[in-house]
């Protein structure tokens, strides 16, 4: 069964508020888990509530910190080798994009050369 989409946005009802944070802080942790247990790998989750005076840490403290330090080791290219910001993110986007006209233009122009090349079939009919 297909849910309806989630309109993003502020919840202004405090207590549905609180309550849809625990919900997807639970669902968010819960992906973390399954997402380290399916690929082997190793990973870490850190929350803070709006209330909560200490972090939610997935899947210990100090597994988290291990992760972490073991992340901050790295050298300084391999940490940010991946990374993006919104900027980034829509220049390499509309790099793809012009990429693809360019491609789909090329491709209309070989169709159009090679339908003008061809001879002309009679239809069958005169006027």
């Amino acid at each position: 069964m297909a849910r309806k989409k989630v309109m993003l946005g502020w919840i202004a009802h405090d207590a549905t508020r609180r309550a849809t944070f625990k919900k997807w802080k639970r669902s968010l942790l819960k992906k973390v888990s399954e997402l380290a247990t399916l690929c082997s790998i190793d990973a870490c989750a850190v929350v803070y509530g709006p209330e909560e005076e200490a972090p939610e840490v997935w899947p210990s403290p100090a597994e988290t910190t291990r992760v972490a330090a073991r992340f901050r080791a790295m050298p300084e290219s391999d940490q940010s080798r991946k990374k993006t910001d919104q900027e980034g993110f829509l220049r390499q986007r509309a790099a793809k994009l012009r990429e693809q006209l360019s491609r789909q233009d090329r491709g209309n122009r070989e169709l159009e050369a090679s339908l003008l090349s061809r001879p002309r079939s009679s239809c069958g009919w005169r006027r």
